[in-house]
């Protein structure tokens, strides 16, 4: 019996929406990691679909965020703006 070795990871380019999207929420403090990452899916979705407010994505992800929702929107609009988007 073999082993292989793992497939490898390859990671977005910084410069890609995705990365972007999950970075403006890597500061949310959530209640598991796996809230802050479809919070991150939801910004990204925004992002790409460009329909809707910011406010109507952090609504749809559901995520158990341990600070409300105002405060999420704060953030992730400080974040994308350091990262050259305006929201």
């Amino acid at each position: 019996m073999t082993t292989n070795a793992p497939s490898t990871i390859k990671f977005f380019d910084d410069a890609s929406l995705e990365k972007i999207a999950y970075k403006s929420v890597s500061s949310i403090p959530t209640r598991e990691p796996n809230d802050q990452v479809r919070l991150g899916y939801s910004i990204w979705k925004f992002l790409s679909e460009k329909k809707g407010t910011l406010e109507e994505a952090i609504a749809n992800a559901q995520s158990h965020a341990l600070i409300d929702a105002k405060n999420i929107a704060k953030i992730i609009r400080e974040n994308l703006k350091l990262q050259g988007i305006k929201v």
